[in-house]
C-alpha cells in the first residue's frame, strides 16, 4: 500500500468507528423514548449471541475421534455453572474460554 492509500484506509476506519458510535444517539435522542422493537432487540440479542457462540464453538467437534468432545462438554458445564453463579455474560464467556484452553493445553493433550 502506498502512503496515501494507508491514510485513506485509516481515515475510513476512523469514520466507520465514529459513525457507529454516534448514529444511535442521533437516531434515538434522550428526549424521546426508545422504540419498543429496539428495547426488544436489546433484550433478545445477548442470548442470541451466546447461542451463536455455542454453535460456532461446537461446529467441528467430532465425538468419534480425539478426545470425543469431552473437554468441550466439561467447558460448557463450567460456563453454565459460572453464568448461574455470577449472571455476567462477559465473565461467563471469558471464564469458559480460559477454562477450555487450560483443558486442551494441559489435561487433554
Amino acid at each position: 500500500m502506498s502512503f496515501s492509500e494507508q491514510i485513506i484506509t485509516i481515515a475510513m476506519v476512523v469514520l466507520g468507528t465514529v459513525l457507529t458510535r454516534f448514529i444511535p444517539f442521533i437516531l434515538f435522542p434522550t428526549e424521546k423514548s426508545t422504540p419498543k422493537y429496539i428495547r426488544y432487540l436489546g433484550n433478545l440479542l445477548p442470548s442470541a449471541v451466546f447461542g451463536l457462540l455455542i454453535i460456532y464453538c461446537l461446529k467441528n467437534v467430532n465425538i468419534f475421534t480425539g478426545s470425543h468432545g469431552i473437554p468441550e462438554l466439561i467447558a460448557i458445564v463450567f460456563v453454565v455453572i459460572l453464568h448461574l453463579w455470577k449472571r455476567q455474560m462477559l465473565i461467563s464467556i471469558a471464564g469458559g474460554t480460559i477454562f477450555y484452553m487450560a483443558l486442551v493445553q494441559y489435561v487433554f493433550l
